[in-house]
């Protein structure tokens, strides 16, 4: 009987991690969403640029040296 009740309360406390961590997966992978559509509108972004001013594409690798320079 005492080895039913310990083996019950295991199981619920496993059953409790599995959800916290299928919580936490879905956050990440909320995460991960926004970031792919960011990177896809920073590739939008920089084709616009090119297209409309020439001298961007040429620019861009020293000015995101700049920018990484001062973090």
């Amino acid at each position: 009987m005492k080895k039913e009740i310990i083996l019950r309360e295991k199981i619920h406390l496993l059953e409790q991690e599995i959800e916290t961590l299928t919580e936490k997966l879905d956050s990440i992978n909320a995460a991960i969403k926004e970031l792919e559509d960011l990177k896809k509108d920073i590739k939008g972004l920089k084709v616009f640029m090119g297209g409309s001013h020439p001298d961007f594409k040429s620019k861009f690798p020293e000015i995101m040296q700049k920018v990484f320079k001062k973090s």
